[in-house]
């Protein structure tokens, strides 16, 4: 096999090209990661194991599920495909009586550029490790031979019974057996021609009007936008659908439906933080005093909104499985923690498993927007009070060293070594990720903020700012390029341009 495996690794999933001249993702390292993946259900103690294989709109999709399927049936398992689905479907189906294989895989990847695919593998107990793929590739890379078979691959449909949950949720939510119980609400869903245009049908079903919805036909091309719910322009054509329907929200995806965020009957987008917010306010209004697990890139103004809600805001590392993980942690201390969400669109709510489902998300502030609306209120008023930063700025500093991770240690230690003693700067007392440090801006205190982290995977250290003050960003992007000139490895030209520009 000439594919280096590792090279496919991005945390807890196989992720690469597809598409193109000599694509490291093919159809037999898709085969050869399916059958090792069944070796390591095997020596986990799953004799006969039974795994489900789906898959998102992108074009190499088919492909590449066929080839893991046969690859998972040649090592011994038995194989249900269920073509189409979302991500957080594949999860569901383990643990749904009728189904219930014992590990799945999910043929996606996310956001990523149509010419993009990758593995993401379940067990019943959630989304695997980065460890757990490192074993898996281990298998996938010895010379082991994996045990023979050949079983028929079985062709079912679970998205049927995953819009049902969906659907019972919705009845639930607004303590209802009606067969219509979102009559009066009008939502426009943008699927971004990935594998959540189902949704538009189980809203109408549920009795939603879902005119003006758009993009919702599978196409791998992606051709009208980026079906990322952070990208501007995505973000930007499912506002713009919401105001010209006159709808009371609108929704969007990503390709495979593990993240989402909405828009107002404004267009204004409610993601990031402002979704962050609205759905801790949605948990904190029924029960006062939980803990809202966050990553590390959240606003000052955030943390003050939960607290008001009566809740604790606790902020940890990047990476959706890192937030989820805590979040468990958490609540097996002793402390109730109901909700991990990351900026990014990643939530996992305790409700549903702590499973990452974008679509589980919406459908629960669905359920508050039709509950509000029967009030005369809009869902967007729940986050009326929410303080937004007056500025705010990410710029990713280059790390040349070829020890990149030594070399971003050592700036981050600078920087905290610095804002021991230096005046105006504090150290976050939350601070688990990298370094955070509150900034006094014009007199004040703590009215602007900096993250500098070292990024997961990639050279580079990423840096957050966020200022209360006009030209506040502008102070602390100077004053930490004082302290990081010279520093070995690291690019600051990045840096250096933003605060020229800023200065013009």
């Amino acid at each position: 096999m000439s594919t280096d495996l590792r090279s496919l690794k991005s945390g807890t999933d196989v992720r690469g090209r597809a598409m193109g001249e000599n694509p490291p993702l093919t159809a037999e390292v898709a085969g050869r990661i399916g059958g090792a993946f069944v070796e390591w259900l095997r020596r986990r103690g799953i004799d006969n194991p039974r795994v489900a294989l789906g898959r998102d709109s992108r074009l190499t999709g088919e492909m590449l599920l066929e080839a893991c399927a046969i690859g998972c049936a040649q090592a011994g398992a038995q194989v249900e495909s269920y073509g189409m689905c979302t991500t957080p479907a594949m999860f569901m189906s383990l643990i749904t009586e009728g189904f219930g294989c014992d590990g799945s895989v999910m043929i996606t990847a996310s956001h990523h550029p149509s010419d993009r695919n990758g593995l993401k593998f379940f067990t019943k107990e959630g989304g695997i490790e980065s460890s757990d793929l490192d074993a898996i590739l281990d298998i996938a890379e010895s010379d082991l031979p994996l045990q023979g078979g050949s079983s028929p691959i079985q062709r079912r449909e679970f998205l049927p019974v995953y819009c049902q949950q969906l659907k019972d949720r919705i009845s639930r939510g607004l303590n209802t057996d009606v067969q219509k119980p979102l009559l009066g609400l009008h939502v426009v869903v943008d699927a971004g021609n990935g594998a959540g245009g189902f949704y538009a049908t189980l809203l109408e079903e549920m009795g939603a009007w879902v005119e003006g919805s758009q993009f919702l036909e599978p196409d791998g091309r992606f051709p009208n936008h980026i079906p990322n719910p952070e990208n501007e322009e995505a973000m930007a054509s499912v506002s713009a659908a919401v105001v010209n329907a006159g709808a009371d929200l609108g929704v969007i995806f990503d390709t495979d439906c593990d993240r989402a965020a909405i828009v107002d009957s404004t267009g204004r987008e409610i993601n990031r933080n402002r979704l962050i917010a609205l759905i801790s306010a949605i948990l904190l209004d029924r029960k006062p005093g939980l803990t809202i697990v966050t990553d590390s890139v959240t606003s000052s103004g955030l943390a003050r909104f939960i607290m008001e809600w009566g809740g604790e805001h606790y902020r940890y590392k990047r990476g959706y499985r890192n937030v989820i993980n805590e979040a468990i942690r958490l609540n097996s201390a002793g402390i109730d923690c109901p909700l991990a969400i990351e900026t990014s669109g990643h939530a996992a709510l305790r409700e549903n498993h702590f499973l990452d489902d974008g679509m589980y998300l919406v459908t629960v502030l669905i359920c508050e927007a039709m509950r509000l609306k029967q009030e005369g209120k809009e869902l967007s008023s729940l986050i009326a009070d929410l303080k937004e930063p007056v500025e705010s700025a990410e710029i990713r500093l280059g790390i040349t060293q070829e020890d990149f991770r030594a070399a971003g240690r050592n700036a981050i230690e600078k920087v905290m070594d610095h804002a021991a003693f230096a005046p105006g700067w504090h150290i976050a007392p939350d601070n688990r990720e990298g370094v955070r440090i509150n900034f006094d801006l014009d007199g004040e205190y703590d009215n602007g903020w900096f993250l500098l982290r070292l990024s997961v995977h990639d050279p580079v250290l990423p840096l957050n700012l966020e200022s209360d003050v006009q030209g506040g960003v502008r102070q602390m992007a100077k004053a930490l390029y004082a302290v990081l000139a010279g520093s070995e490895g690291i690019d600051l030209s990045k840096l250096e341009t933003y605060i020229q520009d800023k200065e013009r």
